[in-house]
């Protein structure tokens, strides 16, 4: 909306000074001709901008323009600004707005809070790209619109319909009743049901959608936690999903708990070692992540997972034994 827009320009001079239009531009992602219609709609609405001609020019405000937020402490202050140094800031198509409360956040905290809470949030890196082994985080990407006729159907109480693609499966289009949204380590959901049936889309999974007019069927209070807790249960216990119990060492843990689908056990062994209780997605993907990890992990049940493993290196041993 052009308030917000127009909030968030102001917020930008307060906080960086003089700046140029095509720098503005960027900022709040429109055109050049946009930000010069918004200073002029600012100059006439009493807003101090003046501008400044030259190789350094650019736009400005006069001193002492500013709001005030009351009742935020440093702590609070620091909490939220943490909250938005993270690749979480891009969930359910929120980045625009989380970038925009943040400055109003920074602006209107006030002058004793102001450089120590900024400075303080500057220590503090949520979530980064890539962890200490250099592996990248996978993130998925949902289209814009999407995001945004699936976001509002959840808020609004509307019915969705949604074209989704399933795995290995052509898209098809659905009509379902949004619950809620989820996200856990990048990836998006949908709650939802579907003819009174729970179901659980992936938001990168959708095409596209359409919030539709008549109200979805749904409960006026919901429990997302505890609905989500429930379902990745019913997840975990059904299909082709493998349970085994494996030792890993203290270098190689996180690597493993990357690959696996649940942790349902936890237990230190004797020699420094971790023992878990672990669920894979199936026999060959704990074939797979297990032999990843070489001599580093050992899986101690199921019996065939143990043998998979053993032929495996077997085979192995056979074809570089000339090499011994």
């Amino acid at each position: 909306m052009r308030a917000d827009r127009l909030v968030s320009l102001v917020l930008l001079l307060r906080q960086r000074g003089r700046l140029t239009a095509d720098t503005l531009a960027r900022e709040l992602e429109v055109s050049t001709r946009t930000v010069l219609r918004d200073i002029e709609a600012l100059s006439a609405a009493g807003v101090p901008v003046h501008s400044e001609r030259g190789r350094h020019g650019g736009f400005a405000l006069l001193p002492g323009f500013r709001t005030e937020l009351t009742g935020l402490n440093h702590d609070e202050a620091l909490a939220l600004l943490a909250a938005g140094s993270g690749r979480g800031d891009q969930a359910f198509g929120l980045g625009s707005a989380l970038a925009s409360a943040i400055r109003k956040v920074v602006d209107a905290l006030p002058e004793s809070h102001r450089a120590t809470a900024g400075g303080a949030a500057q220590r503090f890196l949520v979530d980064p790209e890539t962890d200490l082994l250099a592996r990248r985080a996978a993130v998925e990407e949902v289209d814009g619109a999407t995001m945004i006729a699936v976001r509002r159907a959840v808020l609004a109480g509307r019915r969705l319909r949604i074209h989704y693609a399933a795995e290995g499966r052509a898209p098809q289009w659905r009509t379902v009743d949004p619950i809620g949204l989820v996200t856990v380590r990048e990836r998006g959901y949908l709650l939802a049901t579907r003819s009174g049936e729970d179901r659980t889309y992936r938001l990168s999974r959708v095409r596209a959608a359409e919030e539709l007019p008549e109200a979805a069927q749904r409960p006026d209070r919901v429990d997302l936690d505890r609905i989500w807790r429930e379902r990745s249960a019913r997840f975990l216990s059904g299909g082709d999903h493998l349970s085994a119990r494996v030792r890993v060492t203290p270098g190689r843990r996180e690597e493993l708990l990357g690959t696996v689908l649940a942790v349902r056990a936890e237990a230190p062994d004797a020699d420094g070692w971790s023992r878990l209780e672990v669920t894979f997605q199936d026999a060959r993907h704990a074939e797979w992540a297990l032999w990843h990890l070489g001599p580093d992990t050992e899986a101690l049940s199921p019996p065939s997972l143990r043998r998979a493993l053993h032929d495996r290196a077997a085979g192995i041993a056979a074809r570089y034994a000339d090499s011994a």
